[in-house]
């Protein structure tokens, strides 16, 4: 990508996809810790929950910095994405504990492979924020893999809701670069 104007803009989308991904990743912990917390018996996945939602937390922090250092304004959909990202951990939470670690594998499944692409993109220009990226990404797959250990896979409607959940991220992704 030639020219100083070009890179600028790069670094925007992405700053402000990782941006609306960590806000998304926090409003999904915090709608399934939300079910779990009223639910009988939820107390310890709620509480795994809210320590990831805490890796979460600081993720979207340095991405707060990140925008302000670099005068990005973040995606205009961000109101829509933690709405939404409230209401998919909430619903995956009341489909129960499977469905709400499908969510979390999916999520992270995709996230993994957008942060490997911006890793890449970025190793050789932007030394520091590729690894501060690789560290968020070992956290993610950290994530996605207890949820498979929890029985991710074993959710009821596993492969259309993981494949659903997948599409979504994706599009939000293209959607968040741009907008």
């Amino acid at each position: 990508m030639p020219g100083r104007g070009t890179r600028r803009a790069r670094m925007a989308e992405i700053l402000r996809v990782d941006h609306a991904g960590e806000l998304g990743a926090v409003s999904i912990y915090r709608g399934q810790r939300a079910v779990f917390a009223a639910a009988k018996g939820g107390a310890a996945i709620e509480q795994t929950l809210g320590e990831m939602e805490g890796h979460e937390a600081v993720h979207l922090a340095a991405f707060d910095k990140l925008l302000t250092e670099h005068q990005v304004r973040p995606t205009v959909f961000t109101p829509l994405w933690r709405a939404a990202g409230f209401a998919l951990g909430a619903g995956t939470a009341l489909l129960g504990e499977k469905a709400a670690h499908a969510c979390t594998e999916a999520v992270e499944s995709v996230i993994e492979q957008h942060y490997a692409g911006q890793i890449k993109e970025l190793e050789t220009r932007e030394p520091e924020l590729a690894a501060e990226l690789s560290r968020f990404r070992d956290e993610e797959l950290a994530h996605r893999d207890h949820a498979v250990a929890a029985g991710a896979k074993d959710a009821p409607g596993y492969g259309l809701l993981s494949a659903v959940i997948q599409a979504g991220c994706k599009a939000a992704i293209k959607i968040s670069e741009k907008l």
